[in-house]
């Protein structure tokens, strides 16, 4: 076996382990979601797995070797953001827009 595709090999596994691990955390996130005591807890944990799945798409961009999923992860982690401020904002004002 040759060296690039040794290493090849190894890229793509330490790339699936990854993926693996990102889908297992997510999944105990969307629990959180689910069952979380309080507002922030969800919300948190919501911001958690918009963060994943950002992560979960450029790792599936970087196997496939496909930019379009990087452009798809800017877009979810811009919403993700947003959506966490504007949480945030209610929770603290109790209001969105004044």
């Amino acid at each position: 076996m040759s060296e690039t595709t040794l290493l090849q090999t190894v890229f793509h596994t330490a790339v699936a382990g990854t993926t693996v691990l990102a889908s297992a955390l997510t999944l105990l996130c969307t629990y959180r979601i689910l069952a979380g005591p309080t507002v922030p807890d969800r919300t948190v944990a919501l911001d958690t797995v918009a963060t994943n799945v950002v992560a979960i798409g450029l790792l599936h961009s970087l196997n496939t070797d496909r930019g379009f999923f990087v452009l798809v992860a800017l877009v979810l982690a811009t919403v993700g953001f947003i959506t966490t401020v504007v949480v945030a904002k209610f929770l603290g004002e109790g209001a969105i827009v004044e």
